[in-house]
């Protein structure tokens, strides 16, 4: 298997292929997460400019209400108050006039439930409270109805105390008469700020995941397309259901990759970068401490990948494996249930779930201790501890209300995306364990499929030259196999199981390459034509019949422009397969299910004759396409095989000889080497195998033919 960095780079590359969409969803991504993270800053100039700005030191005015015409200015009980920031902000002679002149500080605060002016204070720091008022305390000065008395204690000081008046709520509106507009202003700032990121997000959302379904697309395309370049060997020692695993769940693992873990990922670390600029523009200091998360955090992501890595990959083989063993029971479900096989198959199954299912629980056990509960803690005990430091302080002198306001709501958006990726952790490193797989296949040796238009169609003259081949080195199955077939001639190859029949075949066809020898055809060297233009002009039927899932025309034409409906009828009535097929309900046109299951063996057979004769073969391959065919369909073959093998080189491979005997050439194998060649009435001359093989099927033959014979008929009364 590929390293873990090999494997991120291949499927970088994947996404490269689609880099602009990519770039153009970050960069419409990060104009989403900076009006989002808008948001706080906007509540902190709310709190801080408008809402927490009457708590600024305001200046009593007696001398010059005139002044009032020309800036802002608030008139409480006959007095005019100026705000300082508003004196500060005016340049005029009139401002510095009056702040030459010496107004006396005023202060207005909120203290409990109301809003108090203190004027006679003349240092503001410290805490204020409310205290009962009493005429004592007061030097004698009876209180007004409106007037308390305010505490404030100051650091190494005693508790000094000042008469305060309680403002009503008209005097309140007053103070902020000048505020209601720019917060409305910033309210609608910031709801159009939510709806430009909604917006904004959602374009992002839908073309990463269109991108990313777009890219697994691709990688399934690229994968199949290999699976048909990958020679046979491959497919002799590898289970079907673990090729289907791959096309199917690997790839559905690796999108969940590009379109959750990329998407969250992306997002997230936006997200931590944005929040981070926010925190150095509140406060640096603030700012600095939070960043010790950030190793914190990438070191318990370190050892959950470390952790669950093993288990994730335990699960995915083991899901592979269920997956091989459904596809195989389902195959040979007739022989399972005729050998009573229900129970030892299910135990098999269990223990590969079983097994799967404890990988699953200790990978649940390392997500559940490092991912949400993990991030949840430190993010509470971090926000508690800077609510509590603070707490401890005046805010005004520490920080501003406004600035610890959008802190703190910075930091609670700090952990969502920390905690968005620990979430997606585990899609990660699913999607890297079955990227492993996918180009694990991907990666096999294939042969390029070539373009075979235009090729001239061969004679079919047939030669092998002293051919030796192995499946496996050392344990050769043909050893120094020559002869030769010329254009029309029908060569037989009969031999018990395992001589190598079937294997001389593959060989032709270009399934397998020799060990040694040589293959021609019309005197070429096979080794040196595409194995698309060898197989352009080869039929082949085989014991076994596929039918594809369509209908029966498309069963015999298989998208080959070149046979129409015609050549289709022409081709099922030279198999004699039109006389069944005009009696189905939709005659032509019947669908055929997957393997053809509602047909009979016979039928089935036919089909894939006319399949073989209407592509026009010049070499025609019979792999015991008789075998599973009874004796009045087996007479309709042969008269149809006389027809139409006119003309064409056929290999016919048998182990009913009767079927053979008008055959050119018969070849008789036995394990991997040709004992006997000749026609049939040459091999019963000799003796020799052939003859043993042909009297003794012909006895068994004889033998049915009598017992039929000899049963008694039954009657009828």
């Amino acid at each position: 298997m590929a390293s873990q960095q090999t494997v991120v780079r291949r499927l970088a590359s994947y996404a490269l292929i689609y880099k602009v969409r990519i770039m153009a969803a970050l960069l419409v991504l990060c104009c989403a997460v900076g009006a989002e993270l808008g948001g706080p800053y906007i509540a902190k100039t709310i709190i801080d400019k408008h809402i927490s700005s009457v708590q600024l030191p305001w200046y009593e005015a007696k001398e010059y209400p005139a002044l009032a015409q020309t800036m802002k200015a608030v008139e409480l009980n006959g007095l005019i108050y100026y705000r300082s920031d508003w004196l500060h902000a005016d340049s005029s002679e009139a401002r510095q006039q009056a702040i030459r002149s010496g107004w006396k500080e005023v202060r207005f605060m909120q203290l409990e439930s109301g809003m108090y002016l203190i004027n006679t204070a003349q240092d503001f720091d410290g805490n204020w409270s409310v205290q009962p008022a009493t005429a004592a305390e007061l030097s004698g000065a009876a209180p007004e109805s409106s007037q308390v008395t305010v505490q404030v204690i100051r650091k190494g000081a005693a508790a000094e105390l000042y008469p305060a008046r309680k403002l009503s709520s008209s005097e309140v509106a007053s103070l902020y008469q000048y505020e209601v507009g720019p917060v409305l202003g910033w309210l609608g700032v910031f709801i159009a700020l939510l709806v430009i990121a909604s917006t904004l997000h959602y374009i992002q959302a839908y073309t990463l995941q269109s991108t990313a379904l777009r890219i697994i697309q691709r990688m399934r395309m690229d994968l199949m397309r290999h699976i048909q370049k990958i020679p046979l060997r491959f497919f002799d020692n590898t289970p079907i259901g673990q090729v289907v695993s791959r096309v199917a769940n690997d790839t559905e693992a690796i999108r969940d990759l590009f379109m959750s873990f990329m998407a969250t990922f992306v997002v997230s670390t936006i997200n931590v970068v944005g929040i981070y600029v926010a925190l150095f523009l509140l406060n640096v200091q603030l700012a600095l401490v939070t960043l010790i998360l950030i190793p914190l955090f990438i070191a318990v992501m370190w050892v959950h990948l470390k952790f669950s890595k093993g288990y994730i990959a335990i699960m995915r083989a083991r899901l592979s494996d269920m997956n091989a063993m459904i596809s195989e029971s389902i195959a040979v479900m007739p022989i399972i249930q005729a050998f009573r096989q229900e129970k030892a198959r299910l135990k098999e199954f269990e223990v590969l779930n079983e097994d799967r299912y404890r990988s699953n629980q200790k990978q649940l056990r390392v997500f559940s201790l490092s991912s949400r509960n993990f991030t949840g803690l430190v993010g509470s005990l971090f926000t508690a501890g800077t609510i509590w430091y603070f707490g401890g302080q005046s805010l005004q002198t520490a920080i501003s209300f406004g600035v610890f306001y959008a802190f703190i709501d910075y930091l609670g958006r700090f952990f969502q995306p920390i905690i968005g990726i620990f979430d997606q952790l585990t899609n990660a490193q699913r999607a890297v364990v079955s990227a492993e797989k996918v180009f694990y296949i991907l990666d096999l040796e294939g042969v390029e499929l070539e373009n075979a238009i235009g090729l001239a169609r061969p004679e079919g003259h047939v030669a092998f030259d002293n051919v030796t081949f192995a499946y496996k080195e050392g344990e050769p199955v043909l050893r120094n196999i020559t002869f030769e077939a010329k254009k029309g001639e029908t060569v037989a190859l009969v031999g018990h199981t395992g001589s190598g029949k079937s294997s001389i075949m593959n060989l032709l066809l270009g399934f397998y390459e020799p060990s040694g020898g040589e293959i021609r055809i019309d005197g070429r060297s096979i080794a040196g034509i595409s194995k698309q233009a060898l197989r352009k002009h080869m039929g082949i039927v085989l014991q076994d019949p596929f039918l594809f899932a369509g209908d029966i025309k498309f069963n015999v034409g298989l998208y080959n422009e070149a046979i129409d409906e015609r050549k289709v009828k022409q081709a099922l009535a030279d198999v004699g397969a039109a006389g069944f097929i005009e009696k189905l309900p939709k005659g032509y046109d019947e669908p055929v299910v997957e393997r053809g299951s509602t047909l009979s063996a016979g039928q089935r057979q036919l089909i894939s004759f006319a399949r073989a004769l209407a592509f026009d073969p010049s070499i025609l391959i019979l792999d015991e396409a008789t075998a599973s065919i009874d004796s009045e369909t087996e007479g309709l073959i042969q008269q149809a095989l006389q027809v139409v093998s006119e003309g064409r080189t056929t290999f016919v491979i048998a182990h009913r000889l009767s079927t053979i005997r008008d055959a050119d050439l018969i070849l008789v194998l036995n394990h991997g080497e040709i004992v006997e060649r000749g026609n049939h009435e040459q091999l019963m001359e000799l003796q020799g195998r052939y003859y043993r093989m042909y009297q003794l099927q012909k006895g068994g033959d004889n033998n049915k033919h009598e017992t039929a014979h000899n049963q008694p008929t039954s009657t009828t009364s």
